[in-house]
């Protein structure tokens, strides 16, 4: 599977230090770049199912590597066979363009 277009370009990005929070339009027109990305909160989560713990923990952990790569990272909840990944940029009180790159960036893993 290729990444469309505007996601690919959006995983390409790298995030920025001091992002300031997208407005509300804004934000809606980049989600629907990403598949399965919604609003929760002053958050952008997805709900992620495997097909077992070692799966999930597999993911969860290149979701690691790609944040510490990018130095900004998210909140997870993971069970056995689901992870829900949450972005959120605490020091501008939601979401920014940063973490719309870092959800793009799971989107390319997800594709593998």
């Amino acid at each position: 599977m290729t990444l469309q277009p505007a996601l690919a370009e959006l995983a390409a990005l790298h995030c920025t230090p001091g992002a300031a929070r997208l407005p509300s339009d804004e934000l809606a027109s980049a989600l629907a770049a990403l598949p399965g990305w919604s609003p929760r909160g002053d958050a952008i989560s997805k709900a992620l199912t495997f097909a077992d713990y070692h799966e999930t923990i597999g993911f969860v952990n290149a979701i690691a590597f790609v944040a510490n790569r990018e130095n900004h990272h998210p909140d997870l909840e993971v069970s056995y066979n689901r992870c829900v990944v949450a972005w959120s940029t605490h020091d501008a009180g939601g979401v920014t363009r940063n973490d719309l790159i870092c959800a793009a960036k799971i989107e390319r893993l997800l594709a593998g």
